[in-house]
């Protein structure tokens, strides 16, 4: 990607005012990455920016204001996004839920109140999409539309139950909304069995929004809707991004491409991943400090408790894992809520033999007996 990049810099580095073969050819090799009907694509340089037009095209396709969104979740740090961000509004500094926002609760199979041996947890936590549309509807301020990350990062590395999505989506679509998917953390293969991680729930957003991997560091991010939806959007307000979808930029995004086809990235995150989270279940089998391990190729996590029966939360135990880890050379950080998940999210490029050093680090971190701090 650095070569790709360096030479167009050196070529010609302009913003999107004029055309150039690289937009075009990156917008077709990435819808066809995407199943129909996603096939327009708006190039921005952020998630945040990305996040913040998927909220104008929702607005201005259904004539609405209100957004139902996740909670714990986070969208990114613009002023419209902190509104539909629990993990922030919510968190220190924050001045709580905006009106208009209207938050359901995470799906989580580990805390929530349907667990993970239930097999209709999905449907019975996507009841509570259906009760925020009804309440923005009583509220005489219908929702434009439904934002979830296809993972939960912020709230702890979640993996949505079966089901949730599918029935989440029917509900707001029947109550006159759209459905957008945030996949700025866990798309591009990063689930290894899915390039996107909404296809691991049967179901295709109205918007889907994309960022971080897409450019790996570089600053590029995208917006894919349906001509229906950006048709509503061309109503003589014309949007223009400086530098979204520069030739540089989609040089960079082409060889993102490039390198997960070539290297066969997205089988190498399932591969690996499996392999990491057998590792990490095999040492959650011998230290119950370990409550539950979960995730999707090489998006994973694993929380921290001081009681296994209670399920009581460990945050100071997930700190010092986390401080202990990077002493011994690797980096992890806390997450979710309550700050007593520890995620784990290296480059696609990460294999067996990583993994391994990692579960090393963690077995020897584990023997000093974290439940003692």
């Amino acid at each position: 990607m650095t070569a790709a990049v360096a030479r167009q810099a050196a070529v010609l580095a302009t913003n999107t005012r004029y055309l150039h073969d690289h937009l075009a050819r990156y917008i077709e090799r990435l819808t066809a990455k995407l199943p129909p009907p996603l096939s327009v694509v708006y190039l921005v340089n952020s998630g945040s920016e990305a996040n913040d037009l998927a909220l104008r095209l929702a607005r201005r396709f259904t004539g609405r204001e209100s957004m139902i969104a996740v909670d714990g979740a986070y969208h990114g740090h613009l002023t419209s996004l902190i509104a539909i961000s629990p993990y922030k509004f919510n968190g220190r500094g924050g001045r709580g839920c905006p009106s208009g926002t209207y938050v359901v609760p995470m799906p989580d199979t580990y805390q929530g109140a349907f667990r993970a041996d239930d097999p209709e947890a999905g449907p019975k936590y996507a009841r509570s999409v259906a009760e925020a549309a009804a309440r923005a509807e009583a509220d005489g301020r219908p929702a434009a539309g439904f934002i979830a990350e296809s993972i939960l990062s912020c709230g702890g590395q979640i993996v949505l139950p079966p089901g949730f999505l599918r029935e989440a989506y029917r509900s707001v679509r029947a109550a006159g909304g759209v459905c957008i998917a945030d996949e700025v953390q866990v798309g591009f293969g990063r689930t290894g069995s899915a390039f996107w991680a909404f296809e691991t729930q049967g179901v295709v957003p109205d918007i889907v929004t994309m960022g971080k991997p897409i450019g790996n560091g570089f600053p590029l991010a995208a917006v894919v809707t349906t001509r229906e939806i950006a048709g509503a959007f061309a109503d003589g307000m014309e949007y223009f991004n400086t530098y979204g979808g520069n030739p540089v930029a989609c040089a960079a995004g082409l060889a993102v491409l490039d390198v997960l086809e070539s290297e066969g990235l997205q089988e190498k995150a399932r591969a690996t991943g499996e392999h990491l989270l057998a590792g990490l279940r095999r040492l959650a089998g011998a230290h119950p400090v370990i409550g539950d391990v979960r995730g999707l190729g090489l998006f994973l996590g694993f929380e921290l408790v001081l009681d296994r029966a209670a399920r009581t939360r460990a945050p100071l135990q997930a700190a010092y894992i986390a401080e202990r880890m990077r002493e011994e050379g690797v980096l992890v950080s806390t997450d979710g809520p309550f700050r007593n998940v520890i995620k784990i999210k290296p480059p696609l490029a990460f294999g067996p033999a990583d993994a391994d050093l990692f579960l090393n680090a963690l077995e020897r971190i584990l023997s000093e007996d974290p439940l003692r701090i």
